[in-house]
């Protein structure tokens, strides 16, 4: 009998999912639980498990297509002709479509001139049949480096792949490029090759999820922003004592980390910070929880990870949070939990190099803080000019929510919590 497993609703209204990499391919053994497909949503990138033990007799979608939720995804087969029957049978006809049509199917092989590549073994053939069948080699590879090697002039069949059960991965391309200078030479070719003058790529579910976001906050907040600046050499002392010490536990001791334990303190006393507009039913939502979303500047795009009760965490804590969740950005890896319900939203453009910025409402949030590069410039203490360390710092927030006096009470409260450090742990 055969199982049809559809792509199943993973929560947070999202309807679809573009394909990112397929971990099976038809006739494979495969258990309950085995990842079978690596799905990117506007979210998050995540492994959809197997639901059954059995064969995949089917696969549908190929990578980079878009599958709406209730869409087929596999079928197993999960009775009847079971075990090495069922996958040998499934290779004999793979490789029938190929003879036929010298076109690939989507996750079981990939068709380079007239060569079929199946990744599969060679138990099935008699020895005759296996010298006669030479072209049929086994070759397993990530998308990613697929679409390197083709880049680069390299031809995949070539590279020897170390990842998971033999999968070449985009390290192993790179490592077989090093080999031969005469194909480094090529490569550069290829990627320095300017002749054409547009080029189309297509939007990652990541981009449109930030297009969609961005006009909806422009479209439906009052965008006010307010910039401030703050002498904080007291904290660059706590900070550079404390620093040494995180660092033997791991921990990277960043100034965000105080930036976010001011703000949540701050949005304690400041609860229009906190709030949503509820138009349609005509309320004001106030929060008594302080979840700040840190945004995340990643090569797909920029993602906003949220830390959960800012105000009851340490100043240790705080850091150890922001240094897993900027990792597992950087690396795809966030989940549903780790997106979800922020009150508050903090970007720090000042790792990059910005000074001040006016940020872009997380909607339908009621403010945004914006940190930038902290700068080494005259200010008077005492009625002494002396060499001040001053942190930037921008508040964007909903006008319709939040009026200008609140607004510079908000932000001159971070201000203080700021310039005396130890105040954090005073309240």
């Amino acid at each position: 009998m055969r199982f049809i497993f559809k792509f199943p609703d993973i929560g947070e209204g999202l309807d679809e999912g573009t394909i990112a990499e397929w971990y099976v391919s038809k006739g494979q053994q495969i258990n309950s639980g085995d990842a079978l497909v690596r799905m990117e949503t506007d979210k998050v990138v995540t492994d959809i498990p197997s639901p059954k033990t059995g064969v995949i007799a089917a696969i549908y979608g190929k990578v980079g297509e878009t599958i709406h939720v209730g869409s087929p995804l596999v079928e197993i087969e999960i009775e009847g002709k079971f075990g090495q029957d069922a996958i040998e049978e499934a290779k004999k006809e793979t490789l029938e479509v190929v003879e036929e049509e010298a076109a690939g199917v989507v996750g079981t092989m990939e068709v380079a001139g007239n060569n079929a590549y199946l990744p599969s073994s060679e138990e099935g053939f008699s020895k005759n049949e296996k010298q006669s069948t030479t072209e049929i080699k086994k070759i397993i590879a990530t998308p990613v480096a697929r679409a390197l090697a083709k880049e680069l002039n390299v031809d995949i069949n070539k590279v020897n792949g170390n990842g998971p059960g033999g999968r070449v991965t985009t390290t192993d391309v790179k490592k077989f490029l090093e080999t031969s200078p005469q194909l480094q030479r090529a490569a550069n070719t290829a990627l320095f090759d300017d002749t054409e003058l547009i080029v189309y790529e297509p939007l990652s579910a990541i981009r449109k999820t930030i297009a969609k976001n961005m006009t909806m906050s422009k479209q439906n907040a009052v965008h006010m922003s307010v910039h401030e600046e703050v002498e904080i050499s007291e904290l660059i002392r706590i900070r550079e004592k404390y620093k040494v010490i995180y660092a033997e536990k791991n921990v990277k001791l960043t100034y965000l980390s105080f930036v976010l334990k001011a703000t949540a303190l701050a949005l304690k006393k400041h609860r229009a910070l906190n709030s949503q507009l509820d138009l349609e039913n005509n309320r004001m939502i106030y929060k008594n929880y302080y979840n700040i979303g840190i945004a995340v500047d990643t090569p797909e795009g920029l993602v906003v990870p949220v830390i959960h009760d800012v105000d009851k965490l340490s100043i240790f804590e705080i850091a150890q949070k922001v240094s897993e969740l900027s990792e597992k950005g950087r690396d795809r890896k966030l989940t549903l939990d780790d997106m979800k319900d922020g009150t508050f939203t903090i970007t720090n453009y000042g790792a990059l190099g910005g000074i001040f910025a006016v940020p872009v409402i997380n909607y339908p949030q009621a403010g945004i803080l914006g940190v930038g590069r902290i700068l080494k410039t005259p200010v008077v203490k005492n009625d002494q000019v002396v060499v001040g360390n001053v942190l930037p710092l921008s508040l964007t927030v909903d006008h319709r929510i939040i009026d200008g006096g609140e607004v510079t009470r908000f932000l001159n409260q971070i201000l203080r919590y700021l310039e005396e450090p130890v105040s954090l742990i005073m309240e």
